[in-house]
């Protein structure tokens, strides 16, 4: 009886150390992948950043910290192209883009959510079909309709298509459909209207999912590249990727430091807003999740 016993408790103490060892080698899997993802992600961001601290004098590819560093890049940076110019026109764009996109996708979010007319569904069915064509594959269509519309060349023409988008709308959705219907029949109760509802009980409940609507607004807009090219031909209302374009395809400039310099000051602006909200983004990750 006793052998028994002892054998018994062998097994299960072998049995513990496997499991100990299991869990080590998968927690360390875990942290081996995060880290690896780390590095991808923000590998290249880091790198550009020390390169742009770079004296002019200092090999961009020697070493990985700068020697020296210094701001100089960053004052050359608005030495060579009007910078400030830029970052405004980019800044207008982005505004309204934000703007237009949590006015309408609130609203639009709020109609969806309501089960009191007709059509919802096919609206609703509709707005989702629309995300399986590609930006490009409507690209053309889009800049004949800016042209007749004689904006071409202007920085509403930059704006208009994406004065609204169909996944801000799907997140405004989720999250009203996740307000519960007690504090609306309360509401109704107490006599309030449906503007009344909307603007004060829907909307400061959904303040995560409207962090989510202006940082990928404002992502979206800052990021551009492909439609203000097609739409813009004076300099003067180049948006801040372009003109960064243009730095980095310029003869007069061919310093990787100066173009490292740029990349950075069109990533801060993105960096802050980022840190601003990320509170609210979090949390609206949660309540913007799609329901179909």
């Amino acid at each position: 009886m006793s052998v028994y016993r002892i054998g018994a408790a062998d097994r299960a103490d072998a049995s513990r150390r496997t499991g100990r060892r299991r869990r080590l080698a998968g927690l360390t899997g875990r942290y081996a992948t995060l880290t690896l993802m780390l590095v991808v992600t923000l590998g290249p961001i880091v790198w550009q950043f020390l390169t742009s601290l770079r004296g002019r004098t200092e090999n961009v590819y020697e070493g990985v910290l700068p020697s020296r560093p210094t701001l100089d890049n960053y004052v050359r940076v608005a030495e060579s192209f009007p910078l400030l110019q830029y970052t405004g026109n980019t800044l207008v764009v982005a505004g309204l883009a934000v703007t237009s996109n949590v006015v309408c996708a609130s609203m639009g979010g709020y109609a969806l959510s309501r089960t009191g007319w007709k059509g919802r569904r096919s609206v609703f069915t509709l707005l989702v079909a629309t995300l399986m064509f590609p930006f490009e594959s409507v690209m053309i269509s889009m800049f004949l309709t800016v042209r007749g519309m004689g904006l071409v060349d202007t920085l509403i023409g930059v704006w208009l298509p994406g004065a609204v988008s169909v996944l801000n709308i799907m997140v405004m959705r989720a999250a009203f459909l996740a307000v519960p219907r007690e504090i609306e029949e309360a509401a109704l109760l107490d006599g309030a209207g449906e503007w009344t509802r909307f603007a004060r009980v829907f909307l400061p409940a959904a303040k995560g999912a409207l962090a989510v609507v202006c940082v990928t607004s404002f992502m979206g807009a800052w990021d551009d590249f492909l439609w203000p090219l097609l739409v813009l031909t004076d300099s003067e209302h180049y948006t801040l990727q372009l003109g960064l374009k243009t730095l980095a395809g310029s003869t007069t400039v061919n310093d990787q430091r100066i173009i490292a310099a740029g990349a950075m000051a069109a990533l801060i602006p993105m960096v802050l807003l980022f840190f601003a909200l990320q509170r609210f983004f979090f949390k609206g990750v949660g309540e913007g999740a799609v329901k179909l």
